[in-house]
């Protein structure tokens, strides 16, 4: 059984629990999807669904092949599963899979911030404020030894693309489900920008 959907972010509130306190949430488009493909380890070599979401402005013949006539998607993604069984092509997936109370995880692509020095990539504090170094305040410092070992180790943190990674946080508590307009409500932050891709799935230890 499909226990996962795609959805939009579509941007952060607040919530008041039930001891009268704040929470931060986020607000979710869930659904509906489609299920487009199922693979089977006997033609694929694995057992998946691949479902169908948003509706696309424009369309290549390709993905259009891909939506197999349900529909001219903008996104289509897959969903690992362990069996098959009572997933067929066709079906409709929407927010009613999920109910307040449930744990979910939440796949997205982080903000990107382009190419970022130390300080801001990885907190660095950067070199003293004093004695005349006008020049380092926000530089990494030294990155390696001189003869030994004689380069630089893999690993070390140094300046660069920061963000637009694929980012998935677990356990986030379902606070409404409202299947009428297909929203999601759930407790704390997710990945990514508004209006981005997410995959949500129940937590379970797998997206399926």
């Amino acid at each position: 059984m499909i226990q996962g959907l795609l959805g939009r972010k579509l941007g952060m509130t607040q919530h008041f629990g039930e001891n009268g306190n704040a929470e931060a949430a986020t607000i979710i488009e869930a659904g509906p999807c489609t299920v487009v493909q199922v693979k089977t380890p006997a033609v694929d070599g694995y057992t998946a669904a691949r479902l169908g979401f948003g509706q696309a402005k424009r369309q290549g013949a390709v993905l259009k092949g891909q939506g197999r006539g349900f529909g001219e998607f903008k996104y289509l993604r897959e969903f690992r599963l362990s069996t098959a069984d009572g997933v067929n092509v066709g079906d409709k997936l929407d927010v009613s899979l999920f109910k307040p109370g449930d744990k979910v995880t939440v796949t997205g692509i982080s903000k990107g911030h382009g190419f970022a020095g130390t300080v801001k990539r990885y907190n660095f504090r950067g070199g003293p404020k004093t004695h005349g170094q006008s020049d380092r305040q926000r530089a990494p410092g030294s990155i390696g030894a001189t003869t030994t070992p004689g380069r630089v180790y893999k690993g070390t943190l140094m300046a660069g693309h920061m963000g637009h990674a694929r980012v998935t946080v677990r356990n986030l508590e379902v606070i409404k489900a409202d299947s009428e307009r297909n929203i999601l409500l759930v407790k704390g932050a997710v990945p990514g920008a508004k209006n981005g891709l997410l995959l949500i799935g129940k937590s379970n230890g797998r997206n399926e």
